[in-house]
């Protein structure tokens, strides 16, 4: 009992064996600490987790993370790090933003059938502030429907700001917090194309603060960052690697692969990647690419589903001074991000009728308490109306205070985006959702949600599609 009591227990099921997750449960022996939890001190010695692997594949760990002492809106407070090993091998770091549990699942890579130990280290690039990382639940799982996007998902080494710069920057901003992958038919039948996107909790260059709140509806950066073709067997087609590169170019990948996981840095302030990797970059991260997003949704849904998300990026905003104060909806300045409705919907272009600037769409809300003030998401700056297609996400920023309870209407309206006007219908089909931020910077539940058809032209450029 006391051997087997120093390990943690592998249960295979029937139910596993037939395509179910293997799950792993930490045992309170190697936890160093209450039942279910391991922490890992400033100066303190390595903890480690054993697993059984009962086949060869890609796994997974999960836990709640947390920090206590640490703020991602404090400098000095930023993150706690920790470095993850497998078998003595380091395959992933952790940055930890939060005094409080944010869920976290990160990637182990591929490992063969058998005993394996995981092994977790306070590690260098932690604030000063931070003396402690607790991992609560600690769960090593090896997925089944979704080995295959695991077994191709990019290892992100991080940003060094070469040859002058903080190697460990990513521990205080730009930090990447998840990831996901997409897939779609390739042209040879029976093969897939999958593609990986990040986001990242600010950009530090590329779109300015008041743009990415108006075009995006977010302050954090997504990108798309590695795309492979895949045959029918799950293996790599020799030549189809391709990444996105500084200036969004779509490079051919020719760097070094882990197994099938290629190896890619962050190498520009607006997160784009290099497959030339510094020899002496200490961060490296291997996120969990396993989820993908719903279909037919913008790509910032994916936060939504991880809600924490919204508090970092708040919080990196607060801390980079990038938050005018106090916030005034009539000026294009960011403000308090609980101020802003955040809203996605769906809209088409059609076909131009004459020369001139494509138009886009912003969103405009008007308040029961002035219903004559139309408070827009663009700032009525036309470069900030929404020109892409699809469901696409922004927000409008509003006097302090406002709860969906307070708005009249909210209305789309048509706006070219440069010189002159190409005359293109843009017909707008629903909101998908709409909310604010609480006091904690974490969405409160969706309450705003319409589906119709409303097209929107030179003539009639603007049309309500929403009331209480």
């Amino acid at each position: 009992m006391r051997s087997r009591a120093r390990h943690a227990v592998l249960a295979v099921t029937g139910a596993a064996l037939a395509g179910a997750p293997l799950v792993l449960t930490v045992s309170p022996a190697d936890a160093a600490g209450t039942r279910g939890t391991i922490s890992v001190h400033r100066g303190g010695p390595a903890r480690s987790l054993p697993f059984t692997a009962h086949r060869d594949g890609e796994a997974v760990i999960s836990f709640a993370a947390s920090a206590p002492g640490v703020s991602w809106a404090r400098e000095g407070a930023e993150s706690a790090v920790v470095s993850i090993a497998v078998d003595g091998r380091h395959v992933t770091d952790l940055v930890v933003p939060s005094s409080d549990p944010i869920p976290r699942g990160l990637g182990l890579g591929h490992v063969g059938k058998g005993r394996h130990k995981v092994t977790l280290r306070f590690a260098k690039g932690s604030a000063p502030a931070a003396r402690r990382v607790t991992l609560r639940h600690p769960e090593v799982r090896m997925p089944v429907a979704e080995a295959l996007a695991l077994r191709h998902a990019p290892v992100v080494v991080g940003r060094t700001g070469w040859p002058l710069g903080d190697p460990y920057q990513n521990a205080t901003t730009d930090a990447p917090l998840i990831a996901w992958h997409e897939t779609r038919p390739a042209d040879t039948p029976g093969h897939k194309i999958i593609e990986y996107s990040v986001v990242w909790s600010n950009e530090d260059g590329g779109t300015d603060t008041p743009a990415l709140m108006a075009r995006w509806g977010r302050t954090t950066d997504i990108e798309w960052i590695y795309r492979v073709e895949v045959d029918a067997s799950g293996r790599r087609v020799d030549g189809t690697g391709v990444y996105q590169a500084p200036m969004h170019l779509t490079l051919k990948f020719t760097g070094r692969y882990e197994g099938d996981h290629p190896v890619l840095q962050t190498c520009t302030d607006n997160n784009n990647m290099c497959d030339v990797v510094s020899p002496d970059a200490p961060l490296r991260f291997l996120l969990d690419a396993s989820r993908t997003r719903p279909d037919g949704r913008a790509r910032e849904v994916v936060m939504d589903r991880e809600p924490w998300t919204y508090r970092i990026a708040a919080q990196e905003m607060v801390r980079e001074g990038k938050i005018e104060s106090p916030s005034d909806p009539a000026t294009p300045g960011v403000g308090d991000q609980r101020t802003y409705l955040f809203a996605e919907f769906a809209k088409t272009t059609g076909g131009a009728t004459g020369t001139g600037s494509v138009p886009g769409v912003a969103l405009g809300v008007r308040l029961k308490s002035d219903p004559s003030a139309l408070y827009r998401s663009d700032h009525d700056e036309p470069t900030w109306s929404i020109d892409r297609d699809g469901a696409v996400a922004t927000t409008v920023e509003l006097p302090a205070g406002t709860a969906v309870s307070d708005i009249a209407s909210i209305e789309a309206v048509r706006r070219p985006t440069g010189a002159g006007d190409n005359g293109a219908p843009a017909t707008v089909t629903s909101i998908n959702r709409g909310f604010f931020l609480d006091d904690s910077y974490l969405p409160q539940p969706s309450s705003v949600t319409w589906q119709g058809s409303v097209t929107l032209t030179q003539a009639e450029p603007s049309a309500v599609l929403w009331r209480p």
